[in-house]
């Protein structure tokens, strides 16, 4: 008999005993469990067939198809700081994605050569500098937290671009130095690359469209009717660009209309439609065939840490507008005022929470209404929509612990400055 397996098998048993002995209040565990579960089954709902999966589609090609020289010409360390900040910042911007839906999109830039700072300014802007919830933001919360959002978002992404790109100069230039020797010559040209990535990111945009007023409405309404031409589209390019047989489209076509017939409301149709378009890039083979395989080898990394993520986040924190695990009370009470502590605390719950697009704007209207300042308002509102415990685990598998912490703090940092300054002279 192994021993010193033995005693480890002891010492995990007498672990796990004592921690169900002591557990402090079962219900409140309980609570945890239901919303952590929950939770996970929304966002599978919500977040998976609209945006993940899009999402893991664009990231493969730019991985596959968009070339390392391109890349890095516009969002290497050698470009320009005002062209590749503002391209990183303003990419972000457009896509206006949660902080887990911006991961696919990030790996894909930052592995195919994008430096660091450019990759970090695209990876906080992207949820952070969205449109729609600031002007959200300022007509429900305040015209002075509007305006103070959009302009601090901005500021925050490309200084923490800066300075990632400042704190690990040294790492950064040997890893971009693997790039320069990889001069492969485009399979295709330039503009039919981006006309390709512009289909895909607009049929990620369209899925993800949500309510508005004035010509977002207008939009809205017409949303179905431009995905399917968008879409229809993306399979006149793939026969044009990868060869796929007339067959395999007449098969996409038809699951998409049967799978609506079957279940109408979209989504059941575009799973269904997705897993046929994924059957016919595998056995098509050559490029298509590559794509789908970067596309699966992304989402094999990071859709298992989201899923854990989004458990331990709900378990901890709750749904918006339900407690998990730790009391909302408990959160209430440190955050209000405008203390240095409190904007502090107010910028770490943000960064651990899961927020979707646009639920921050409801949840900070009840905690203002509890007695929350506006200066930490502010710093959730700049940390909360941008990082979250999901969106940490992915990162960490990609930049490494490190760059991560680094990362992450520099979040917290920013937003409880940022908060700070505005509750106090505004």
């Amino acid at each position: 008999m192994n021993w010193r397996r033995e005693v480890l098998n002891i010492l995990l048993g007498l672990t796990l005993f004592a921690v169900f002995y002591f557990l402090p209040v079962p219900k409140r565990f309980l609570q945890g469990v239901k919303e952590g579960v929950l939770l996970a089954h929304w966002y599978a709902q919500e977040h998976v067939i609209f945006c993940l999966i899009p999402a893991f589609f664009i990231a493969g090609a730019i991985s596959c198809f968009l070339s390392k020289e391109s890349v890095t010409r516009y969002l290497g360390p050698q470009a320009p700081k005002a062209l590749s900040y503002a391209v990183a910042s303003v990419a972000g911007a457009i896509l206006a994605v949660c902080s887990c839906t911006v991961l696919p999109l990030f790996a894909g830039i930052y592995l195919n050569g994008a430096g660091l700072g450019p990759a970090t300014t695209f990876l906080y802007s992207g949820p952070a500098i969205n449109v729609l919830a600031i002007i959200l933001t300022a007509r429900i919360l305040g015209i002075d937290l509007g305006i103070a959002r959009g302009i601090a978002a901005i500021m925050t992404g490309i200084l923490i671009g800066l300075l990632m790109a400042a704190l690990f100069r040294k790492e950064e230039k040997e890893r971009m130095a693997s790039f320069e020797v990889q001069g492969e010559p485009p399979k295709r040209p330039l503009w039919q690359n981006i006309l390709f990535l512009g289909t895909l990111v607009l049929i990620l945009v369209l899925a993800t469209w949500g309510k508005g007023s004035g010509i977002l409405a207008l939009i809205y309404q017409w949303k179905w009717i431009l995905l399917a031409l968008v879409s229809g589209a993306l399979l006149v390019q793939l026969r044009l660009l990868f060869q796929v047989s007339l067959n395999w489209l007449a098969v996409i076509v038809i699951t998409v209309l049967l799978a609506e017939i079957l279940f109408p409301g979209h989504k059941i149709s575009f799973l269904a439609g997705t897993i046929a378009f994924s059957l016919s890039l595998f056995f098509t083979g050559g490029e298509a065939r590559e794509w789908f395989e970067a596309s699966y080898l992304l989402a094999r990394q990071i859709l298992p840490l989201l899923f854990f993520g989004v458990l331990a986040a709900g378990f901890f924190l709750g749904r918006p507008g339900h407690e998990g695990f730790i009391p909302s009370h408990f959160v209430t009470n440190l955050v209000g005022g405008n203390s240095l502590l409190a904007n502090f605390f107010a910028s770490v719950v943000g960064a651990f929470m899961y927020f979707a697009t646009l639920t921050e704007v409801p949840i900070l209207q009840g905690l203002l209404g509890a007695g929350m300042g506006k200066g930490p308002a502010l710093a959730l509102l700049l940390s909360g929509p941008a990082v979250s415990l999901p969106n940490m685990l992915v990162i960490r598998s990609i930049l490494g612990t490190k760059k991560t912490f680094a990362f992450v703090t520099l979040v917290i940092i920013i937003a409880t400055v940022s908060g700070f300054l505005f509750g106090k002279f505004f």
